[in-house]
C-alpha cells in the first residue's frame, strides 16, 4: 500500500489509557508505508501524565509532521497540547470533524479519546484527518490569528 497521507512523518504518543489505541493506531499506519515516531508511554500498567507525553510530542511537531494524542477522553491531552504556541490539536470523535479540523482549522495535531472511541471508528478518523487538506481561502486569516 502507498502512503494517501499529506505528510510522511507522524508522531504519536498517549498515556496509560490511551496505550492500546495507539499500538493498533502504529500498526495500522505502518501498512500505509508511514514512519510513526512513537514517543510513550511505554506500558498500560503504569499511571502516567498526559500533559508530559503531549509536551514531548508537540517539541517534535514541525511543517513537515503531524502528531497523534491519545488519553482517556482526549480532552486532557488536548488541553496540554493547546498549550504550545505552534500547536493546533483538535479533539475529534468523528470523520466530520477530523475533515473540519484539517480543512477549516489547520489543526496539525489530533487528539483522541481510548474510552470513547472503538479502535477500527478512531483509526478512520485518523486516516480522515492525514489526508485532509487546509483549504486556506477564508479560514487562514482566523488560522493566523491563532499563531499571535
Amino acid at each position: 500500500m502507498g502512503n494517501p497521507f499529506l505528510y510522511k512523518k507522524i508522531f504519536i504518543a498517549s498515556d496509560h489509557a490511551g496505550f492500546n489505541l495507539k499500538k493498533f493506531i502504529i500498526e495500522s499506519l505502518q501498512k500505509h508505508q508511514t514512519e510513526v515516531i512513537d514517543l510513550g508511554c511505554d506500558s498500560p500498567k503504569n499511571s502516567v501524565d498526559y500533559p508530559d507525553f503531549a509536551n514531548k510530542l508537540c517539541a517534535k511537531i514541525d511543517d513537515q509532521s503531524f502528531g497523534i494524542l491519545i488519553c482517556g477522553s482526549g480532552i486532557g491531552i488536548s488541553i496540554s497540547a493547546n498549550r504550545h504556541k505552534h500547536i493546533r490539536a483538535a479533539l475529534c470523535h468523528n470523520k466530520n470533524t477530523a475533515k473540519l479540523a484539517r480543512a477549516h482549522n489547520n489543526a496539525n495535531v489530533i487528539c483522541l479519546g481510548a474510552r470513547i472511541l472503538k479502535p477500527k471508528y478512531a483509526l478512520n478518523i485518523c486516516k480522515t484527518f492525514l489526508s485532509q487538506k487546509f483549504d486556506g481561502k477564508r479560514h487562514l486569516l482566523r488560522v493566523e490569528k491563532l499563531a499571535k
